[in-house]
Formats: C-alpha cells, structure tokens, sequence
C-alpha cells in the first residue's frame, strides 16, 4: 500500500515549470518533498507526473501535495527548509509573510529559487533574520536544467549552507574530471558521478549577483553569436542551413558550447508551414526579462567597463524598434564597398572574431564581480564560478574550464586576458576579429558587440588613452582638477584656462 504521511525533508512554495522540475529532480535523488501551489492543478500536475515516473519497487509517494502553507509546514523535518519558486519582487515578499503566518520558526530555512534582484536578497535577509533565515539560490538551465541538472549559485547565511549543501550537490549538473558535462535526461535514472556545479558563493546577495552576471555575459554570447549569423549570411550569401553546419563544425572545436549548440540545430529547421528556413519567419525583435540591463547598470554605477554585455542590451532594444527600423530603411542608405571575398577567409575570420570577443566579453564579467565583492564585502572564489559556470547553465561551454585554470593558476588575476592562455589566444586570433570588424563596417552591417569587443581589447592594452585631454576638458568648464605625470598620486591641480598666461596651482 502507497505511504503518502511521511516526514519531508524540503517544501516547495511554486509549483510551476522550475519548480515542479526541480522538486522531481530532488525526488529522483531521495528526497522526499512537500509542495504546495495556489493553483491546485499544479498541484495536482506534479504529482501526476510523479506517481509515473516512480519506480515500481517504491512503496512511498516520493512528493506529496499540501492544501495550505501550514499542511506543508507540518509535514517537513525540523530545520525545515522551503523553495520558494514565484515571480520576483512582490510575490516573495509575500510568500514570506505568509510562511511566518503558518508557523515558521527562526531556524527554519527559506529559499529564494527565482531571478530576484541580488539586491532584494541583501534586504530580506537583513529583515526576516529575527523570523527565519532567508538564503538565495539563483538557478540556471531552464526548464531541462532544474528537472536534470542546473547549475546552482547559492548566497545566504552559511550555517544555512550545511543544511542546503547535500541537497544541491545531488540535484546539481555535473561534470567529469576535464570539466565536460555529464548528462542524463532521463527521469529516475539522474547523474550521481562527477563534480557538482555548484559551490557556496557567499552572505546574504553573492549568488544572485553572480547569476545576475551569468546573464550580462549570456546576453552577450548570444548577440555576438548573432553578429557572427548576420555577418556569414551578408558577406558571403549563405544560408541558414548552411550556417547552421558551420556552426555544428565550430562546436567541434574551441567554440564549443551549448549556445554554439543550439545554434546550429535551431539554423537546419524549417518551417512547416511555409518550407522556409524557421528562423526566416521568426519576427526580428528581441524580448529580455531585465537581467542584462541589471548586470550594465550595476557596472557603470561601479565604473566597471562593460561594452560588450551594454552592446547587446542595446542591440535588443534596437531590434524592438520594428516599424522605425522598417520605416528608415527607405531613407537611410550606407555608403558601402564591395569586391571579392574569399569565403574560406571570411569564415575564418569570423570564428576567430567570436572567440576573442566571447574571451572579451567574460573577462568583462569577471571583472564586474571582482568589483561587486569589494562594494558588498562578498569573498568570491573566481575559479569556483567559472567551474560552477561548466555544467546545467546557459552559458556552458569548454573553455569555462580554462577560465578556472586560470584563476587557480592566479588567484589575484586582475583580467582574464592578462592570464597566459587568454593572452596567447588574443595574440594568435586577434588578427579575425580586426578583419570581420572592417569587413562589417566596409559593408554596412551592424555588429556592436564586435566592434565593442575590439576597442575594449585596444583599450586594456593602451598604455596611454586620450583621457587626459578628458580631464583638461572637464577642468576648464567645470574646475574638475586633474593629476600630473610628475606629481604625487592624487595630488590635484587646476588651471586658470581662460587667463592670460593660464597660471596653474595646486587644487
């Protein structure tokens, strides 16, 4: 006979997509859990799937549905430890009160599954720590990710971590000794060799900060991906299928990652309806969720340079303006040159341009969490991302595992590109990344994400950059003061510009 009175060892408040996966992926790996919804066919929807994915030999319903917040409260073991899975902002605040309503008690545990501004985390730990210990876990991988395998980036309280640690190690994606992705996508059967990729990452906002992060360099592999389609397809003619093979070759080699992946699939559809190519008929005008927009803002307001990852926050907002683009293409034409190209050239081109600008790109990211740790006072463990990073995430792809080595190698590296590898990878394939760079702007095709990624590369490498006349500008309409090569550091002067003889003192 079934047992479904049975003491839980987690609760789930959110039984959506992400949650209801997550809660079977906890279910395939022992854990025993308690889950409740508003919606009771969600409820209902979990469970359904769970009585068929469970195995024969089981007498015990390994999730059981709860009516109320306090029925699911008193069917878990003490800590009691509950997911909370809704939309961020509002919702959780919500939720929060609600649990502190049904009974919650101080040492209970409540997790933050969602994409909540790391901010947020900060400020509801800080208030609910008299009530229970609030602890965020930001999630990567989607819907496939949360039911077989996500990358799991956790901040909080870390004597909450002992407690959540078994539970995510297990649930986690996980990867072999090189660092490649071991999956199993299928239900009762998960993956339980290998490392997991997730890892403690600090107090109160470090995990959702850095999966915020996670996303700025997502949206910019994307684009530059983008960049790279929209280049081979306007330089030399090809077509999505044929792209979508240059791709899949690509990935055979050091572009190898999940977004090169699905890239290549995604280029070989076709359309039913029409026999065109899919992506032909898919409307030209990109959504995001803001989380992008989050990683920029955060970066300028730390005076941390990220081109690339503003680039294609600004390339998806520049796709939404359908009708202005449409309208303007009638007006506006480009004076452009055209000749010859050898596609084998331009091809090659083309995959060194990505590779060096995705190195640019990361090593943006880093550097804005390098920052981060320093404004919220987190100790981040550079090496310990890039190996979280590896497995379950969007952004998954083989050289994250260069990446680790090279903040192993150099646990104060200041930027990826002054690492050996990165450095030797710049030297050797920057010549492709100029070369689709000038082709792009020879022939009118817009690639914001490379052409950022070059000047971001020249930039960091400049010895000297023009700012000094920046700051001679700014001390003559505004008396900024500026510093002098021959001076002491931070010693400041300014000049009396419009005066004759333009004296100079000590500011």
């Amino acid at each position: 006979m079934l047992k479904t009175n049975q003491n839980c060892n987690i609760g789930f408040v959110g039984l959506g997509v992400m949650g209801k996966n997550l809660a079977l992926n906890l279910a395939d790996h022992g854990y025993r859990v308690a889950g409740f919804d508003l919606d009771a066919h969600k409820i209902q929807d979990v469970l359904d799937t769970e009585a068929a994915e469970r195995p024969a030999s089981s007498t015990e319903a390994r999730i059981i549905g709860c009516n109320s917040m306090q029925d699911m409260l008193s069917n878990l073991v003490k800590p009691r430890v509950i997911v909370v899975l809704v939309p961020a902002g509002k919702p959780v605040d919500i939720v929060c009160q609600s649990l502190i309503d049904a009974g919650l008690e101080a040492d209970d545990i409540v997790v933050d599954c969602g994409n909540s501004q790391w901010t947020d985390t900060i400020r509801r730990e800080a208030e609910y720590k008299e009530k229970f210990k609030f602890f965020g876990t930001a999630v990567s991988g989607g819907e496939v990710g949360a039911r077989f395998g996500p990358s799991l980036m956790p901040g909080g309280d870390a004597d909450s971590w002992k407690y959540l640690q078994p539970m995510w190690e297990a649930v986690a994606a996980k990867v072999d000794e090189n660092g490649k992705p071991i999956e199993s996508n299928t239900p009762g059967k998960p993956v339980t060799e290998g490392e997991p990729c997730t890892a403690y990452l600090g107090p109160n906002g470090a995990g959702h900060y850095v999966k915020m992060v996670h996303n700025g360099i997502e949206y910019a592999d994307m684009q530059l991906i983008c960049e790279a389609y929209h280049l081979l397809r306007s330089l030399l003619g090809y077509e999505p299928e044929e792209i979508g093979k240059l791709f899949a070759k690509w990935n055979q080699g050091i572009l190898n990652s999940y977004l090169v992946e699905i890239t290549a699939d995604i280029l070989q559809q076709y359309d039913h309806k029409t026999g065109a190519p899919l992506v032909d008929m898919i409307l030209d005008s990109a959504g995001q969720k803001g989380t992008g927009r989050w990683t920029s803002i955060s970066a300028t307001q730390m005076g941390v340079p990220a081109g690339i990852i503003s680039e294609s926050v600004y390339a998806r907002a520049l796709s939404t303006l359908t009708s202005e683009r449409e309208h303007a293409a009638g007006i506006l034409t480009a004076d452009v040159e055209s000749g010859e190209i050898a596609a084998e050239e331009v091809e090659k081109a083309i995959e060194e341009a990505l590779y060096c600008a995705k190195i640019c790109a990361y090593a943006q990211g880093f550097q804005i969490m390098r920052a981060a740790q320093k404004e919220y006072d987190w100790t981040l463990n550079f090496s310990d991302i890039a190996k979280i990073w590896r497995g379950g995430c969007i952004i998954r792809a083989s050289f994250l595992q260069k990446i680790a080595d090279a903040f192993d190698d150099n646990h104060e590296l200041e930027n990826l590109l002054l690492s050996d590898y990165f450095a030797d990878a710049m030297a050797n394939k920057q010549a492709g990344l100029r070369k689709a760079v000038v082709l792009a702007a020879q022939s009118g095709v817009p690639t914001p994400s490379f052409f950022s990624a070059l000047a971001y590369f020249d930039g960091y490498r400049s010895e000297v950059l023009p700012a000094n006349l920046l700051q001679a500008q700014r001390d003559y309409f505004g008396a900024h003061t500026y510093e002098r090569v021959d001076a002491e550091p931070g010693q400041k002067f300014h000049t009396y510009w419009q005066e004759k003889g333009r004296p100079e003192r000590k500011a």
